[in-house]
Parts: C-alpha cells; sequence; structure tokens
C-alpha cells in the first residue's frame, strides 16, 4: 500500500488543501473522499475506510474542505465544496489517469459531491458512493436534500444505517426507489456514524458492498 501527502490547488482567492492517497500496490479503480461536517479527513472513520477499501484494491483521495483546513468550525458554502471536490476529481485523473474514477463521501462530503455531479455531468465519472446520505436534520424528516439527486447521472450507492437520525429510513428508501440509478443497501442497526453496538464492526460491510458494487459498474 502506498500511502502519499498532497495538496490541491482551489481557484482564487481560496488557498490550497491538504490531501492524502491511499493506494494498493494492484488498484482495480480510484475514488475520491470527501469528509463530513464535524470532522477533517483524518478523522478515525476516514483513516479507517482508506486503509480499509486499499486491501479490497480500491485507492483513495481523501481531502480536506477549506473550513477544516483553516480549523473553521462552520462548514463552507456548496459553491466552494463543490470546488474542492472538482479540484480533487481533477487530480486524481491528473495522477492514475488509467484507473476508473469513482466519487464518494461522508454525510456532507457526499452530498456536496452528488451536488457537484448535479450541475456537472463529468464522463470521466463512473459513479458516486454514499456514506450515509444527510436526507435532512436530526428530528426534522424531509426530502428536499435530495431533489438535486434526479439531474445525477451516473449510479449511485447508498450505505444507509437503519437508525441514521439524518435519514429516516422509510424516506431514504422512497428517495432511492425513485432514482433509477440508485442502490440502497441497509446496515441493520447502524447510526450515522455507522455504529451499531460494541459488538458489530460496521467497516467490513461497507468496504465489501461498496467493491461488490464498483466491480459491476468497470465490468
Amino acid at each position: 500500500m502506498d500511502i502519499k501527502s498532497l495538496s490541491l490547488t482551489l481557484p482564487s482567492p481560496l488557498d490550497a488543501v491538504s490531501a492524502i492517497c491511499t493506494v494498493p500496490q494492484k488498484p482495480i479503480c480510484m475514488m475520491t473522499l470527501a469528509h463530513g461536517a464535524g470532522a477533517d479527513m483524518n478523522h478515525a472513520f476516514m483513516v479507517t475506510l482508506s486503509a480499509a477499501l486499499a486491501e479490497t484494491g480500491i485507492g483513495t483521495l481523501r481531502f480536506n474542505f477549506p473550513f477544516t483546513e483553516q480549523k473553521k468550525k462552520r462548514p463552507d458554502s456548496p459553491a466552494v465544496a463543490q470546488q474542492t471536490i472538482a479540484a480533487a476529481i481533477d487530480k486524481a485523473l491528473e495522477l492514475y489517469p488509467s484507473l476508473p474514477l469513482f466519487v464518494s463521501g461522508k454525510s456532507f462530503g457526499g452530498r456536496m459531491s452528488s451536488q457537484y455531479l448535479s450541475i456537472n455531468q463529468r464522463k470521466d465519472v463512473k459513479g458516486i458512493i454514499f456514506y450515509g446520505f444527510p436526507l435532512h436534520p436530526a428530528g426534522k424528516p424531509s426530502i428536499d436534500r435530495a431533489e438535486h439527486l434526479k439531474n445525477v447521472k451516473v449510479p449511485m450507492l447508498f450505505l444507509q444505517g437503519t437508525k441514521d437520525t439524518l435519514a429516516t429510513w422509510d424516506l431514504i428508501e422512497t428517495v432511492c426507489q425513485s432514482l433509477k440509478k440508485a442502490t440502497l443497501i441497509k446496515l441493520e442497526d447502524a447510526d450515522h456514524s455507522f455504529k451499531a453496538g460494541k459488538k458489530k464492526d460496521t467497516m467490513p460491510l461497507l468496504t465489501k458492498a461498496t467493491k461488490d458494487w464498483i466491480e459491476k459498474k468497470i465490468k
């Protein structure tokens, strides 16, 4: 496994942000991996997920958004977040032009990635993976945040816990059923952080579901 640090150059007046590539010896694809609103790219979940995906042959490029790079608590605007995601996609293609490219994100990172793809129809992206799509604020069930998904032209994989307070199960199920390109994977008893009790490790489920889905898309 090769792990290397790099930086992403963002459009002026934004500053560059840090990024890390985690790539197995024989990768089957590359995947951008955007973090959530509450932690940066070095959060334990992000680091563990990157390493676990590499074990299955999936390379990742995870990165900071400007707000975490600058150690601010308030997430960036959608426009800034989407510019950062675009830079990550371009960097992954620059570094690994021969590999299929997927886009992914945890919570906020996934939603900003899909918003970007709903506006920018990129033929160089093979699909998008959501590690917990934040469909609505906790305690305020709604599907308004899913409206843009109708304009995403690439296949979508939703990995969702049944106890996710940011995506009531019946609502996320209804949303995915309305999208022709969506696949929904249920993680029983898992919350928004993919915790499902002290004795249950959901990471193997996440990585297997990701690999199985990606392999079908690149055949």
